[in-house]
This record gives C-alpha cells, structure tokens and sequence, in this order.
C-alpha cells in the first residue's frame, strides 16, 4: 500500500512538471478550421479544436438586426449584412460543410460539452454605431451568464470600452485587448483590469521590449496570427501565454519539438 501511494506521488509529481514545462496555450484562430472541409468560425471547427487539444478556440460574434449574437468573422455572409438582416434571412444560409452559421447560445452551448478548450469570445466592433458595439457587448456577458458559462468563457476584443464595459458587468471575466498596433500604455492596462493583451505578432518583432513591460505588470502575452514555424519559434523561445494561429498542429508540433 505504502509502495502504491509513493508510486502515486511520483506520477503526480511527474505530470506536474511536465505541464510545467509546456507554458504556451495553442489558441485555435476561429476554431480549427484548416482541415478538409471545416469552415471557420463553425460548430465544426469547435469540435475539431476540442478533438486535437487546443487550450482555446476563438471565435468572433455579431449582433444581428433582431438582435440575435451569430458567429462569424466577416461582416456579410452570402452578401447579407449580418447587422442589417434578421436571423430569418441569415440562418437560411449555409457554410461550405453545410451547416448554418451558428448562433452564440449554439457555439456556446457545444463548448460546454467539455473542459479541456476554453470558448475565446471576441465580440465584433459594429460597422454601424459605438452604442451597438457596447450593445453586443452586454448581450454577450448576459447570455453567457444565462447559460452559467462564466467558467468556460474568456473575452477579447478591438473595442477597448467594450472590453472595459463587460469587466465593469463581469469582475471575474478574463478580458484581452487586441489590436494591430501597440496604442494602449501596459500600466493603463494594468489599472483597468485587463487580463492580457493580444497584438498582431508583427508589434513583438519589431518592439521586443513590449515583452518584459506587460510580464513586469502580470499582464498575460498573446499574440496573432502565428502562422510560420519559425515564427513559432521566436514567440515560444519568448515563453509567450498563448499563441493564436490557424495551424494548431503546426503549433503542437513546434511546442513539442521546443
């Protein structure tokens, strides 16, 4: 007995230090959706990132004109302005593996069937108004709190009063602030309580020195879209938090090889 409890301590000691090792999250950019026949952003390519092990499947929501959350990167589908039209007219359109673009609840919903792949929601700054960018951002925190899925769900997003106003309706929600370009001071971060930052991966190359400003505060790293392996490389060896790429495999196979 004694012998199988010091076996058991070992393996557990093991595990631990294993994970340890492993400190970058695969992030599946708008699922994994570069296997045959899986579309971006669909239930899908959820499944696919929760089937090959991603820490994180992103995806991107709109608020349709009868204010309905669906998940889609573009702003159109098929030529139909996803804000402009009703969810009668949109759901009637199909993705290339003939699903229907999914509602959030739907997206939602399939996530919570596990645990091992958090649900990245990044709510889409509108085309249209300021006012329904900071609208789909309340619907969102509201229905994930009416399906009780606080756990599974983090949130990032372009707009910063958007990201500021779901901490404000959720303190505990984990929320990144994305953007293209470095804009926002690593301190104004830190004072607004934003979990991390996520920057298009070209600000890192060109200003390393970002790097040690966000770690030196607690703000986690993230960073898109890493796509190369040698890029791979350089942002692993940089002991980023995340990664977010369309090629999860091609990520494993750089973690594993790091």
């Amino acid at each position: 007995m004694k012998k199988n409890i010091i076996l058991l301590i070992l393996f557990c000691t093991l595990v631990v230090h294993t994970q340890s090792q492993t400190k970058t999250t695969v992030i599946a950019h708008r699922g994994a959706w570069t296997a045959p026949h899986i579309p971006e952003n669909s239930i899908a390519s959820l499944k696919k990132a929760i089937e090959i092990g991603c820490g994180g499947s992103e995806f991107d929501v709109w608020l349709t004109k009868d204010n309905i959350a669906v998940v889609h990167h573009d702003p159109t589908i098929d030529g139909l302005s996803i804000e402009n039209s009703e969810w009668k007219e949109l759901k009637k359109k199909k993705l290339s593996n003939g699903e229907r673009m999914p509602t959030l609840k739907e997206y939602i919903k399939t996530g919570m069937k596990q645990r091992g792949t958090r649900l990245v929601l990044e709510f889409k700054s509108s085309k249209l108004n300021k006012e329904r960018t900071l609208q789909l951002a309340q619907h969102c925190v509201d229905l994930v709190k009416k399906m009780k899925a606080e756990t599974y769900v983090d949130y990032i997003g372009f707009d910063y009063e958007g990201c500021k106003l779901i901490k404000k309706l959720d303190p505990k929600a984990k929320i990144t602030y994305v953007n293209w370009k470095h804009d926002k001071d690593p301190a104004q971060l830190k004072t607004d309580g934003f979990y991390a930052v996520d920057y298009n991966y070209k600000v890192y190359l060109e200003n390393p020195a970002l790097i040690k400003s966000f770690r030196d505060l607690g703000i986690k790293l993230n960073v898109w879209t890493v796509n190369t392996a040698d890029d791979m490389k350089w942002f692993v060896d940089k002991d980023f938090d995340y990664i977010t790429t369309d090629h999860p495999h091609l990520l494993f196979e750089t973690l594993k090889e790091n």
